[in-house]
């Protein structure tokens, strides 16, 4: 591996289709990461000058900047690049897409939700600095990413900067991530509520929500982002919510697999809470075969696109074969 590689592509081993990790995506992944985060300091940086309290912008640095893999808006900036969309206003966009993710990551981690200590191999936000001050990280979180989808630098247009906020909305709220936060709370049958008897449609709507809802909308963003047809819009929204669902699988067999130093972060945690999985209903051999057709399909959705779509292809199949 490249000396730069992230931890996340140590020993990496196929789990679904074919092909080995290749290089070249090890590279952009990584470059990638590291534009994001050159993003995400100038934008924390313009708001020390607005008069934001220095405790919570350090705190919102330790929450964005800390390392992972920035899969989200690497989805939106491939996928606009495969349309002809290549330049800063789509790294903007990206990163407000990671606002919402690292967001959702700090608010999940905290006591009263999964009661998280360890995030992305180190202590979680509410640990590092406290409980309070991690919930404002949440909020403040959220609201810079719609202020930077408003930047006339994500797109001159302000019908489609409009519908970027709007689409972001839809799938961070109750009818996305948080909704499938708050059917995971009910599944875990929280403040003494009676579960209701999970099944594999139960499961898998409740996941392409919390889990889905973020990684369909970065490709549908890429898309607007570059003006697409409608057609092309179509085939990377249905994209989305394959890689959207496998990559929840990936993570619910991790969870039985992995080890928490790999991981960086605690593991066998849904068996431990009552939860039921995809891996609960098919068996671990099973839900690895489910994997692998999930990548397959997402992989004959880009066929007509040719080598243009290889990153996306090669991403789809990272997602199957990610070690956390």
């Amino acid at each position: 591996l490249p000396t730069n590689a992230p931890m996340w592509f140590k020993d990496a081993a196929p789990v679904g289709p074919d092909d080995p990790m290749p290089h070249e995506l090890i590279d952009k992944l990584t470059q990638h990461g590291q534009r994001i985060s050159a993003v995400l300091e100038a934008v924390l940086a313009a708001q020390a000058s607005t008069g934001a309290p220095q405790r919570l912008l350090d705190a919102m640095a330790y929450a964005t900047l800390g390392g992972g893999k920035r899969l989200r808006p690497f989805l939106l900036v491939e996928t606009a690049a495969l349309f002809g969309r290549r330049d800063d206003g789509v790294l903007l966009a990206g990163a407000a897409l990671e606002c919402i993710h690292s967001y959702s990551l700090v608010h999940d981690d905290l006591p009263a939700l999964d009661n998280d200590a360890l995030r992305r191999g180190r202590e979680t936000t509410h640990i590092a600095f406290d409980e309070e001050t991690a919930i404002l990280v949440g909020d403040a979180l959220q609201t810079l990413a719609f202020e930077l989808l408003t930047d006339e630098r994500v797109h001159p247009d302000a019908a489609i900067r409009l519908k970027l906020v709007s689409g972001l909305a839809r799938a961070a709220g109750a009818s996305g991530m948080v909704g499938g936060q708050m059917l995971d709370l009910c599944a875990e049958g929280r403040r003494g509520a009676t579960p209701p008897p999970p099944s594999e449609r139960s499961i898998k709507s409740m996941q392409s929500m919390k889990t889905g809802a973020l990684l369909r909308y970065a490709c549908i963003a890429g898309a607007d982002l570059a003006e697409c047809s409608d057609r092309d819009r179509a085939a990377l929204a249905r994209f989305g919510e394959i890689i959207g669902l496998a990559f929840q699988l990936a993570d619910d067999i991790l969870d039985r697999t992995a080890d928490t130093a790999t991981l960086g972060k605690g593991v066998r945690k849904d068996a431990a809470a009552g939860k039921a999985t995809l891996v609960d209903f098919m068996g671990l051999d099973a839900a690895k075969l489910h994997l692998n057709h999930q990548i397959k399909e997402a992989h004959s959705l880009l066929a007509e696109y040719g080598s243009a779509a290889d990153t996306l292809k090669q991403t789809a199949s990272f997602i199957a074969n990610r070690t956390s």
